[in-house]
């Protein structure tokens, strides 16, 4: 019987050992923690009853992800819900740039920038549970859909600068230029467009979905799939070496770049252990969780009802918000996203006492405490936001390896997501999953698609193994 070991059980291993396990392969999952599950976490944080997310927290990928298309997790227990409105990017005039399911009332809702709102964005989103499949993909390769793949992609490809100029409105360039800000990339820079186009496209088409009983709902449904089965999961088995693995005929690993070729060392070839330990690093991220009586005072009241918010004023301070950050510096006024997850799924609240999500992005391996900063942002569009806050939980940049170790210096999304690494992951190669030896993978979010609760890494990378294997 072929037989498999992943190591690290995030959402892209516990995907990965699916897959394998799905396939008759005899699967073992090793952990280093005592809980599965990686950034698909949740807990009681503060309060008993009140849940917080502990890192992913929207899914807009989730629902069309072939991963869990062919798995059925929603048959597993999972349950999608989004709230009225998607995204709200407040400004300081009390105005909002808000982002619906629908295209059509976005549109209505952006005025003169209605028009070139639709046209950048209807036709994919209309297309776009056919467009997945080729998104999600390494994109070293011939798409099945090639003009589709070809209208998606050009804008995608554009700085996040150039591509805001079909904007002419300041609610519209700030709410592109907020969600663009999710690949902790400079916006001037090509390819940074990307994210952004790809997360509101697939928004336009699930929703800024989340997982009913919080993110940790994901990972319940992957375990009880891999339950059923028969892959054996092993918790508090940190892996430092090579020799601590078992003979398999695959071996694959939801971790860093660095720490794989830490763990095999002369295992891999000098080339592609130079390349894993000169892996680029993005700024990091620094999470406050809050308490909060009565729900966030925003003064607009569309902020009111937004399951997402990004707090970082005009498109021109995001950019420099952006650029500042991965030159090391922290902001005074750092691009924070705030979650309000409980908008739609209320049973994360407590009676009046809500959950409230955010990170301020910040340098990597950020030292300093960026609360206060955070606090201020949450002020500056909701002014009596501190007087509301019965309860409050930190997690520093540097914390964040601490509770997941690919997070290191608070790069939650495994890697800075400039062109050669968002194209090709670690190493240039058009097999970005395989290590350049037999039997050996990696299937982190480093590797193509990239981060996202999706699973569709792990996915493509078992996938890659068992052709291999034949």
């Amino acid at each position: 019987m072929t037989t498999a070991v992943v190591v690290g059980s995030g959402p892209n291993g516990l995907a990965a050992a699916v897959e394998l396990a799905a396939a008759g392969v005899d699967v073992t999952l090793l952990e280093g923690d005592v809980q599965i599950g990686g950034g698909t976490r949740t807990s009681e944080g503060i309060l008993p009853g009140l849940l917080h997310d502990h890192c992913a927290a929207f899914h807009p990928m989730g629902p069309t992800s072939a991963f869990g298309r062919k798995h059925n997790l929603e048959g597993h227990g999972l349950r999608w819900r989004t709230a009225e409105i998607d995204c709200a990017h407040p400004l300081d005039d009390g105005s909002v740039g808000v982002l619906r399911r629908s295209v059509a009332e976005t549109a209505a809702g952006l005025g003169r920038d209605g028009r070139p709102w639709s046209l950048l964005f209807e036709r994919n989103a209309e297309r776009f549970a056919r467009l997945a499949d080729d998104i999600m993909q390494p994109l070293v390769r011939v798409p099945r859909h090639p003009l589709g793949m070809a209208r998606f992609g050009l804008p995608a490809t554009l700085p996040a600068t150039v591509l805001a100029k079909s904007f002419r409105t300041e609610q519209a360039r700030a709410l592109f230029g907020g969600v663009a800000a999710h690949a902790f990339q400079p916006l001037h820079r090509p390819l940074s467009s990307a994210i952004g186009v790809g997360i509101i496209t697939a928004g336009h088409h699930n929703g800024w979905v989340v997982a009913e009983g919080g993110s940790r709902a994901i990972t319940d449904a992957m375990a009880k799939l891999l339950t059923g089965l028969g892959c054996k999961i092993e918790t508090g088995v940190r892996v430092e070496a090579a020799s601590q693995l078992p003979r398999t005929d695959i071996t694959m690993f939801d971790l860093t770049p660095e720490a794989i070729a830490r763990i095999l060392g002369d295992r891999l070839s000098p080339r592609v252990a130079r390349a894993f330990r000169r892996f680029r690093r993005s700024p990091g991220a620094f999470k406050v969780d809050f308490a909060v009586e009565g729900g966030v005072p925003w003064i607009n009241p569309e902020a009111r009802r937004a399951g997402s918010l990004h707090l970082s004023g005009t498109f021109a301070e995001t950019v420099a918000t952006e650029r500042q950050i991965a030159a090391g510096r922290m902001p005074e006024r750092p691009f924070v996203l705030v979650g309000q997850q409980y908008l739609a799924d209320p049973q994360r609240s407590v009676g009046d006492v809500h959950p409230v999500y955010s990170y301020a992005h910040v340098p990597h391996g950020y030292t300093g405490d960026a609360t206060e900063a955070i606090m201020a942002q949450f002020e500056r569009f909701a002014p009596g936001f501190r007087e509301r806050v019965v309860g409050v939980a930190v997690r520093s940049a540097t914390e964040m390896a601490v509770y997941n170790p690919n997070y290191v210096g608070g790069d939650i999304i495994t890697g800075a997501k400039d062109i050669r690494q968002l194209v090709f992951g670690p190493r240039l190669s058009t097999a970005p999953y395989g290590l350049g030896e037999p039997g050996l993978y990696q299937c982190s979010a480093a590797t193509p698609p990239g981060p996202g609760a999706h699973g569709m890494c792990g996915y493509n990378a078992a996938r890659a193994a068992l052709a291999e294997l034949g």
